[in-house]
């Protein structure tokens, strides 16, 4: 983990078809790229910076989203995401989270993840279904 310093920036993108809308995702009346579809690409950029540094049987899980969601993005377009990361405290990682279609900046805010011991967090998981 000492690895994990303030400005690791990631990327992800993504071009808009029927399945990323909002009409798709129930989140809204619209056939425009969804709030849900955005934050999920956030937290990929943020996730695909981080993940390769962590020690084996690590990973990070969201924990906290704080975004706005400023234009809409038609099917066709494409939306990228970046990520920064702004600390780290302990297992606390936050990061500074921005999409852009190819016009505009579509979205914008903060997102935190926390390191899991993989196993542990599955196991834990799997142990509700009891």
């Amino acid at each position: 983990m000492n690895s994990l310093k303030p400005g690791i920036k990631g990327e992800a993108a993504v071009v808009v078809d029927d399945s990323d809308t909002a009409l798709a995702y129930g989140s809204g009346g619209v056939p425009v790229f969804a709030t849900p579809a955005m934050i999920g690409l956030m937290e990929k950029a943020a996730l695909s910076s981080v993940e390769p540094l962590l020690e084996d049987g690590m990973t990070t899980v969201g924990t906290v989203l704080n975004v706005q969601h400023l234009a809409a993005t038609p099917v066709g377009m494409r939306v990228t995401a970046t990520s920064e990361l702004t600390e780290v405290a302990g297992r606390r990682l936050v990061f500074l989270v921005e999409a852009r279609d190819d016009v505009e900046v579509v979205g914008r805010g903060t997102h935190e993840r926390f390191i899991v011991t993989q196993k542990k967090f599955l196991d834990r998981a799997a142990s509700k279904k009891k």
